[in-house]
């Protein structure tokens, strides 16, 4: 622990809906808010004892020393992010989409391949960015964001013809910071692997193991899919072929 008896946890800010709830970590609402109490009391830590700081998403998972004992910012675990840090378990499968708004060029595209000639977008840094570039591999070059929310006002100002963000972003974009948003469909898995957001802890941590059994045992005993239906959804997404 980087204090005694406080857990410190960092989020980037804002931090996002469905993850969060009304930008507050600390009101235990939102998937990775709940799944972070849920941890903390695996632990042995009482809300109070959960100290949030602001961790901006890149830096998380950037090599050095860190002032968090773990951060929860919808990190996608890689074998390239592990030189850098620790990752627990993963406490979330992802799905990778793209979205756009009605009556765009891509609005009813069935196929990846019909997304090539688009102008797409992502925040960068994150794996939406590198998966759009592998798997759709666009004949433009994908503008990067520092934010989604700098992408979707991208998209509204009809600079971009879709975002690619992870599904429960992407559901909550559409439904809530776009008028005529429409998810296009989820892209295929790459290379057949699932992607897991993990919380990101220091190289080396001590917490690490700890932290993963507690992943794990939230998983065995349902609560981690009890969350998952209470606050992201995930019907009404096409697959792309």
């Amino acid at each position: 622990m980087k204090t005694a008896g406080t857990l410190a946890v960092g989020t980037d800010k804002p931090a996002y809906e469905p993850w969060f709830s009304n930008d507050d970590p600390a009101n235990g609402k939102g998937y990775e808010s709940a799944v972070t109490y849920a941890v903390a009391k695996k632990l042995g830590f009482e809300t109070a004892e959960v100290k949030w700081q602001t961790v901006p998403f890149n830096s998380a998972f950037a090599p050095g020393p860190k002032k968090f004992d773990f951060d929860v910012n919808q990190v996608s675990i890689s074998e390239d992010r592990r030189k850098a840090v620790d990752f627990s378990s993963g406490y979330y499968d992802v799905r990778q989409a793209v979205i756009t708004t009605a009556g765009s060029k891509i609005a009813n595209a069935k196929s990846v391949a019909e997304l090539a000639d688009a102008k797409l977008g992502a925040q960068v840094g994150t794996t939406s960015y590198t998966t759009a570039e592998e798997l759709i591999k666009p004949k433009q070059k994908m503008a990067p964001y520092d934010t989604n929310d700098l992408a979707v006002q991208a998209l509204k100002n009809k600079q971009l013809d879709g975002i690619v963000v992870d599904l429960p972003t992407g559901f909550y974009m559409t439904a809530a910071q776009l008028d005529d948003g429409k998810i296009v469909g989820q892209l295929p898995a790459s290379s057949g692997q699932v992607e897991q957001f993990g919380f990101v802890l220091e190289k080396g941590s001590g917490l690490t193991g700890c932290l993963s059994q507690a992943v794990d045992a939230l998983k065995t005993d349902g609560t981690l899919a009890n969350l998952q239906k209470e606050y992201l959804t995930t019907q009404g997404a096409p697959e792309l072929s």
